[in-house]
């Protein structure tokens, strides 16, 4: 990963942590909702493996968060 896209993946990976934690969604909980293992939400939480769009979309679903908001979120911290 450059190190200019970096800091703004990672506040992305933060804000997806947090959307998690605010519905009230363990790592385990989200991962059954996505009928995916545990892994797959830990390893993109951890940034070892980057979510492709289709699966931040589903991921957004689960949670009732609109991806519109994730996507402002991190163009105002730009």
């Amino acid at each position: 990963m450059k190190s200019l896209h970096a800091t703004e993946y990672q506040k992305f990976l933060d804000y997806m942590v947090a959307a998690r934690k605010e519905s009230g969604f363990t790592q385990q909980q989200l991962a059954e909702r996505l009928g995916k293992p545990q892994s797959f939400v830990s390893k993109y939480e951890s940034g070892e493996r980057r979510l492709d769009i289709l699966e931040f979309l589903d991921v957004c679903k689960v949670l009732s968060v609109s991806p519109v908001s994730i996507i402002e979120r991190l163009e105002c911290a730009r």
